[in-house]
Protein backbone atom coordinates (compact mmCIF):
# COMPACT_ATOMS: atom_id res chain seq x y z
CA UNK A 1 0.00 0.00 0.00
CA UNK A 2 1.48 3.30 -1.09
CA UNK A 3 0.93 6.50 0.81
CA UNK A 4 2.35 10.01 0.72
CA UNK A 5 2.40 12.08 3.87
CA UNK A 6 4.33 15.11 5.10
CA UNK A 7 6.73 15.04 2.14
CA UNK A 8 7.56 11.31 2.28
CA UNK A 9 6.43 8.55 -0.09
CA UNK A 10 6.08 5.11 1.51
CA UNK A 11 5.29 1.70 0.10
CA UNK A 12 4.19 -0.67 2.84
CA UNK A 13 4.16 -3.74 0.62
CA UNK A 14 2.69 -6.17 3.17
CA UNK A 15 0.33 -3.85 5.03
CA UNK A 16 -3.27 -4.74 5.81
CA UNK A 17 -4.08 -1.06 6.23
CA UNK A 18 -2.29 2.30 6.19
CA UNK A 19 -3.85 5.62 7.05
CA UNK A 20 -2.97 9.15 8.08
CA UNK A 21 -3.82 9.23 11.76
CA UNK A 22 -3.44 12.97 12.23
CA UNK A 23 -5.85 13.58 9.35
CA UNK A 24 -7.23 17.13 9.34
CA UNK A 25 -9.91 16.53 6.68
CA UNK A 26 -13.16 15.59 8.45
CA UNK A 27 -14.44 13.81 5.34
CA UNK A 28 -11.58 11.25 5.29
CA UNK A 29 -12.09 7.87 7.01
CA UNK A 30 -8.90 8.25 9.09
CA UNK A 31 -10.06 11.49 10.68
CA UNK A 32 -10.34 11.36 14.45
CA UNK A 33 -12.20 14.01 16.34
CA UNK A 34 -9.84 14.36 19.29
CA UNK A 35 -7.77 17.23 17.95
CA UNK A 36 -6.71 18.19 21.47
CA UNK A 37 -4.58 15.04 21.53
CA UNK A 38 -1.23 14.68 19.84
CA UNK A 39 -1.12 12.11 17.07
CA UNK A 40 1.45 10.22 15.07
CA UNK A 41 1.36 10.81 11.32
CA UNK A 42 0.66 7.27 10.12
CA UNK A 43 -0.69 4.05 11.50
CA UNK A 44 0.23 0.93 9.58
CA UNK A 45 -1.46 -2.36 10.35
CA UNK A 46 0.63 -5.41 9.58
CA UNK A 47 -0.26 -9.04 10.20
CA UNK A 48 1.81 -9.22 13.39
CA UNK A 49 1.82 -5.63 14.71
CA UNK A 50 0.95 -1.98 14.27
CA UNK A 51 3.49 0.63 13.25
CA UNK A 52 3.08 4.12 14.63
CA UNK A 53 5.10 6.31 12.25
CA UNK A 54 6.03 9.93 12.95
CA UNK A 55 7.91 12.02 10.38
CA UNK A 56 9.76 15.28 11.01
CA UNK A 57 11.51 17.13 8.22
CA UNK A 58 13.52 19.64 10.23
CA UNK A 59 15.19 22.34 8.19
CA UNK A 60 17.43 23.85 10.87
CA UNK A 61 19.18 20.74 12.17
CA UNK A 62 22.09 22.80 13.55
CA UNK A 63 19.75 24.25 16.15
CA UNK A 64 19.45 20.77 17.65
CA UNK A 65 22.91 19.36 17.09
CA UNK A 66 25.12 22.33 17.99
CA UNK A 67 23.99 22.46 21.59
CA UNK A 68 24.53 18.71 21.84
CA UNK A 69 28.16 19.22 20.85
CA UNK A 70 28.59 22.08 23.32
CA UNK A 71 27.21 20.09 26.23
CA UNK A 72 27.86 16.42 25.62
CA UNK A 73 26.19 14.37 28.30
CA UNK A 74 26.23 10.71 27.32
CA UNK A 75 24.19 9.48 30.26
CA UNK A 76 20.95 11.42 30.26
CA UNK A 77 20.97 14.74 28.42
CA UNK A 78 17.48 15.61 29.57
CA UNK A 79 18.71 15.77 33.16
CA UNK A 80 21.35 18.34 32.27
CA UNK A 81 20.13 21.92 32.68
CA UNK A 82 22.49 23.05 29.91
CA UNK A 83 20.97 20.63 27.43
CA UNK A 84 19.34 22.24 24.49
CA UNK A 85 15.73 23.01 24.92
CA UNK A 86 15.08 22.22 21.22
CA UNK A 87 16.20 18.61 21.86
CA UNK A 88 14.01 18.34 24.93
CA UNK A 89 11.01 19.88 23.17
CA UNK A 90 11.37 17.51 20.23
CA UNK A 91 11.75 14.53 22.58
CA UNK A 92 8.63 15.55 24.52
CA UNK A 93 6.69 16.02 21.28
CA UNK A 94 7.68 12.58 19.97
CA UNK A 95 6.94 10.97 23.33
CA UNK A 96 3.48 12.48 23.69
CA UNK A 97 2.57 11.79 20.07
CA UNK A 98 3.08 8.10 20.81
CA UNK A 99 1.34 8.19 24.19
CA UNK A 100 -1.72 10.12 23.01
CA UNK A 101 -2.06 7.91 19.94
CA UNK A 102 -1.80 4.81 22.13
CA UNK A 103 -4.47 6.21 24.46
CA UNK A 104 -6.76 7.00 21.52
CA UNK A 105 -6.31 3.53 20.01
CA UNK A 106 -6.82 1.93 23.44
CA UNK A 107 -10.14 3.78 23.76
CA UNK A 108 -11.06 2.44 20.32
CA UNK A 109 -10.09 -1.06 21.53
CA UNK A 110 -7.52 -1.27 18.74
CA UNK A 111 -4.38 -2.23 20.61
CA UNK A 112 -4.79 -5.92 19.91
CA UNK A 113 -1.27 -6.35 18.48
CA UNK A 114 2.17 -5.21 19.58
CA UNK A 115 3.01 -1.62 18.63
CA UNK A 116 6.30 -0.51 17.14
CA UNK A 117 7.12 3.19 17.04
CA UNK A 118 9.27 4.55 14.22
CA UNK A 119 10.34 8.19 14.02
CA UNK A 120 11.67 9.27 10.64
CA UNK A 121 13.77 12.40 11.21
CA UNK A 122 16.08 14.33 8.90
CA UNK A 123 19.00 14.34 11.34
CA UNK A 124 22.29 12.47 11.15
CA UNK A 125 22.66 9.06 12.72
CA UNK A 126 24.35 10.17 15.97
CA UNK A 127 21.50 12.52 16.83
CA UNK A 128 18.89 9.90 15.94
CA UNK A 129 20.57 7.26 18.12
CA UNK A 130 20.70 9.73 21.01
CA UNK A 131 16.98 10.52 20.55
CA UNK A 132 16.12 6.82 20.22
CA UNK A 133 17.86 5.92 23.47
CA UNK A 134 16.12 8.74 25.31
CA UNK A 135 12.68 7.83 23.93
CA UNK A 136 13.16 4.14 24.73
CA UNK A 137 13.77 5.06 28.37
CA UNK A 138 10.85 7.42 28.69
CA UNK A 139 8.05 5.64 26.82
CA UNK A 140 8.98 2.90 28.24
CA UNK A 141 9.87 0.44 25.49
CA UNK A 142 9.84 -3.29 26.12
CA UNK A 143 9.18 -2.91 29.84
CA UNK A 144 5.87 -3.56 31.53
CA UNK A 145 4.58 -3.14 35.01
CA UNK A 146 3.68 -6.34 36.86
CA UNK A 147 0.10 -5.02 36.93
CA UNK A 148 -0.27 -4.37 33.19
CA UNK A 149 -2.25 -6.78 31.05
CA UNK A 150 -1.00 -5.20 27.82
CA UNK A 151 2.41 -4.10 26.64
CA UNK A 152 3.01 -0.48 25.70
CA UNK A 153 5.65 -0.01 23.04
CA UNK A 154 7.39 -3.13 21.80
CA UNK A 155 10.15 -1.15 20.09
CA UNK A 156 11.17 2.36 19.16
CA UNK A 157 13.46 3.33 16.30
CA UNK A 158 14.60 6.81 15.28
CA UNK A 159 16.07 6.83 11.78
CA UNK A 160 16.77 8.97 8.74
CA UNK A 161 15.68 7.98 5.21
CA UNK A 162 18.80 5.95 4.36
CA UNK A 163 18.63 4.04 7.64
CA UNK A 164 14.91 3.41 7.17
CA UNK A 165 15.53 1.88 3.73
CA UNK A 166 18.40 -0.22 5.07
CA UNK A 167 16.51 -1.47 8.15
CA UNK A 168 13.07 -1.87 6.57
CA UNK A 169 13.62 -2.91 2.94
CA UNK A 170 10.03 -4.21 2.68
CA UNK A 171 8.73 -0.68 3.23
CA UNK A 172 10.79 1.67 1.03
CA UNK A 173 10.53 5.39 1.68
CA UNK A 174 11.52 8.34 -0.45
CA UNK A 175 11.79 11.97 0.58
CA UNK A 176 9.59 13.80 -1.92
Amino acid sequence: MKITADGFDFDFTDAIDVFVFDEKDKTKPGYHDAQMMKAVDLIVELQECYLFVEMKDIFDTDRYTQSQERNPCPRDPCQCPQESSPFKRLKELLKYKFRDTYLFRHAEQKVDKPIRYICLLTFENAFNLHMQKTLQQELPVGRVSRRWQLGFAESCAVVHVAAWNRLFPKWPVRHA
